[in-house]
């Protein structure tokens, strides 16, 4: 069944009165949960998606496929939203679009959030989840990628760093817009069309807890980055984010991982989410789905670093 895409500016214009409201940091955390929940039927699913509900290490999780349900690939996606909101609701059409462009099984997983279940409770979750793919669901670790955007980009990193240092690496990484030091205060600005630099630090906050800032699993942008797996990343070049995102991409670099790195002029924050109603938007899952699945099947591991500052070409991503 064909798309049906809506202009980018009509897009735009219509997400930034939602995302004033969402993201309100004078909102409890409650409310912009269920602002977010309300608001997620919107994005559709792709056809032939299967949507089986499963729990992973405990928690509720999702498998998401598209087309053929039976994949010896798969990819454990962690959702964004500071931490502290966001679901399988919220994400599912996103992993669904991922999961047609990667053809691989997507797992969205409910992982703890706070100010319930502050740091580390989401970064176990993570990896719980991921041995346990491994352990129960018959998948090798090289068969299996971790993707996420925003917090859930970090979480990814958080998690990956923890595997690695453990033995076990995933094949590749797909990150949408990290957030990888949530404890920074030296944004440039204070707000773009979707994060405002206001709720973003008191969710960084009630993450935090009693923790530690300078810790690599709360702040990896802070830690050591030496063996982690390829890199696919994302980031639009008017988010708060940007100048964080482009100092972790730096560093990556200097410590040695393969880098596919793709700044997006017109896209917002995590504009991924609006794949099923956004032209642009789809071409970029299918972009970062197409890496993942390359790497995913690939009989061995690409030597060279590689990084790409450029977006891609629409008509390569039609």
């Amino acid at each position: 069944m064909k798309s049906f895409y809506v202009p980018l500016p009509i897009v735009a214009a219509a997400l930034k009165p939602f995302y004033r409201v969402a993201l309100n940091a004078r909102f409890s955390f409650r409310t912009q949960r269920l602002i977010l929940e309300a608001a997620a039927p919107v994005q559709t699913l792709p056809h032939g998606t299967v949507a089986q509900k499963l729990t992973l290490a405990g928690r509720r999780a999702e498998r998401i496929t598209v087309g053929a349900t039976e994949r010896d690939t798969a990819i454990l996606y962690l959702h964004g939203g500071a931490y502290t909101i966001g679901s399988i609701n919220t994400h599912r059409s996103l992993a669904a679009h991922l999961a047609r462009e990667s053809a691989s099984a997507v797992y969205v997983l409910d992982y703890r959030l706070a100010p319930e279940n502050p740091y580390p409770a989401g970064l176990d979750d993570a990896v719980a989840a991921f041995r346990e793919l491994v352990r129960v669901h018959g998948f090798t670790a090289d068969r299996i990628a971790i993707a996420g955007d925003s917090a859930g980009g970090g979480l990814s990193v958080a998690a990956a760093r923890r595997l690695v240092d453990d033995g076990t690496s995933p094949a590749a990484l797909g990150l949408i817009s990290p957030w990888v030091d949530p404890g920074a205060r030296d944004a440039a600005k204070d707000r773009d069309l979707v994060v405002n630099t206001g709720w973003s630090y008191s969710s960084a906050d009630a993450y935090l807890g009693a923790g530690d800032p300078l810790d690599q699993g709360f702040a990896p942008l802070l830690g050591n980055l030496d063996g982690l797996p390829p890199i696919v990343m994302h980031v639009g070049t008017d988010e708060v984010l940007y100048a964080q995102i482009t100092a972790f991409a730096d560093k990556l670099r200097l410590s040695g991982v393969e880098l596919e790195h793709v700044e997006y002029k017109k896209l917002w924050h995590v504009a991924h989410l609006q794949a099923s109603i956004l032209r642009e938007a789809a071409q970029a899952v299918h972009h970062m789905g197409s890496y993942l699945g390359r790497k995913l099947r690939a009989a061995q591991p690409i030597s060279t670093s590689e990084v790409s500052l450029t977006e891609p070409a629409a008509g390569d991503l039609a």
